[in-house]
């Protein structure tokens, strides 16, 4: 890998990310009563697209917003302006890394977007209720929000629900209403979130323009799936587990790299290694990252991003395979698909990557692995509890599988798995091991607290439910 590649600086980027930063700031004070700071910011942002075929309309919009006069379409034209400069940051820092790893380049599709007209009357109306509530939220901006206008969401999640095509906005609508809740009163906050309401306002809207929300196109697929590794990712109310692989199709096609995702509620007394007994029984994929074992997939649907939708009657059980083995031999060729358009954004960058031959950095805690003179910081952070990885076998390995993440103004490597000695043999440690269950002694107790834990809660609900 070229680790001088993703130190070094790529053009335009901080210019890209200084008028994103700068039209935040602005949603920050809210436009009901703009300042002339914030005029700059909106302007900076309109400057920052001048070139592209949104210049004309982010002009406008930007004029209008200065002047507190803002209406819908303004605001659309903003968050797509804001959308587009962070799409170009990950198309950047994407081409960066296929550079740095020598692979091939991901092949552009189509993204599968419906037409303007899709959806019908009622969907019609109910995106015109999100936008009206969208746009208010950037009037009052993060300091004036309070309880009342956070309440406005409310009724349009609830009317949104029963329609399955717009689960993908309301459920966006209704986490974003609930950490805004959670936050009121605005002018009472230490620290705002900036990026992140940025984010998920901007994303929200576009989502509420007709033909953006579309379900995704899919294919099948059949062929051989081979594990890299399992991106755990928790929250106090769910979990998911996020598979990474290379998939070789039958017909002898070039091979892809692939994610495979499960989620499922869960209670907060659940943790570490017993999540697995929430994950399992929804995907058969776990059990043969855990023995070490490929999957054969026959006629699996298939984003055009890459994502397989999994089903278990779809698949069976393969031969061994070993994950480092995968990583020296498959994952050099594998090509990745294109995001959607929608989807570019720097915090959805998460390549799956080898790298070996490098020295270990450790300094308060923290771990760097230095290859070729250039220092690469480890995200120990992200190793899930739910796993035998640790930190302190992640700082004594010789060999990784991660996730090459760009966040805060540099690459980080999640680890997934990593090779290091045991006396004279070289092992391998994997953060999804226990995943289809596990003789470990710590796993076994943790998945026995868990067990008990869901027992408790079953229990209790089901006198609650007899009374």
């Amino acid at each position: 890998m070229r680790a001088d590649l993703l130190t070094d600086a790529v053009d335009g980027l901080d210019e890209a990310l200084a008028a994103v930063d700068g039209f935040d700031e602005v949603l920050v004070a809210g436009l009901l009563r703009p300042q002339p700071a914030q005029a700059d910011g909106l302007f900076a942002l309109a400057d920052a697209v001048a070139g592209s075929p949104l210049a004309s309309r982010v002009a406008e919009a930007a004029e209008k917003a200065a002047a507190g006069a803002a209406g819908e379409d303004h605001f659309i034209a903003l968050a797509a302006a804001r959308t587009a400069l962070l799409g170009s940051v990950h198309d950047a820092l994407t081409v960066r890394v296929e550079e740095a790893v020598g692979r091939p380049r991901a092949e552009e599709g189509t993204d599968g977007a419906g037409s303007p007209g899709d959806g019908d009357e009622h969907a019609a109306h109910l995106h015109v209720a999100a936008r009206e509530w969208l746009c208010d939220l950037a009037r009052a901006g993060w300091r004036g929000i309070d309880h009342e206008l956070v309440a406005g969401a409310a009724p349009v999640v609830s009317a949104m629900l029963p329609d399955p095509a717009l689960r993908r906005l309301v459920t966006l609508l209704d986490g974003f209403a609930a950490e805004l809740a959670a936050s009121c009163p605005g002018a009472t906050l230490e620290r705002v979130p900036v990026r992140r309401w940025a984010d998920l306002w901007s994303r929200a809207l576009l989502l509420t323009v007709p033909g953006a929300a579309h379900a995704p196109a899919t294919a099948e697929v059949s062929g051989r799936l081979l594990p890299l590794g399992v991106d755990l990712q928790e929250h106090a109310t769910a979990v998911q587990a996020q598979v990474h692989a290379v998939f070789e199709p039958a017909d002898g096609g070039a091979s892809r790299l692939v994610r495979a995702s499960v989620s499922a509620p869960k209670p907060d007394t659940v943790v570490g290694a017993g999540l697995w007994q929430l994950l399992r029984p929804r995907m058969s994929l776990l059990a043969a990252v855990s023995e070490g074992r490929a999957m054969e997939l026959d006629a699996m649907p298939v984003t055009a991003e890459g994502d397989l939708i999994w089903d278990d009657a779809r698949a069976r059980t393969g031969e061994p395979v070993e994950i480092f083995t995968t990583a020296r031999v498959a994952l050099p060729t594998a090509a990745a698909f294109a995001t959607a358009p929608l989807d570019r954004h720097p915090a959805r960058i998460a390549v799956p990557v080898l790298v070996e031959g490098y020295d270990v950095e450790e300094e308060d805690g923290a771990v760097a692995f230095r290859i070729a003179g250039q220092r690469l910081p480890v995200d120990t952070g992200r190793i899930p509890a739910a796993g035998p990885l640790t930190p302190e076998a992640v700082a004594s390995s010789g060999a990784c599988i991660g996730l090459l993440r760009w966040d805060a103004g540099e690459f980080l490597l999640q680890p997934l798995a990593v090779e290091r000695k045991a006396g004279r043999k070289t092992v391998a440690v994997h953060a999804g091991a226990w995943a289809g269950g596990t003789t470990d002694k710590a796993g076994v107790r943790a998945e026995k607290a868990a067990t008990d834990a869901v027992e408790v809660l079953r229990e209790r609900a089901g006198k609650l439910l007899r009374k």
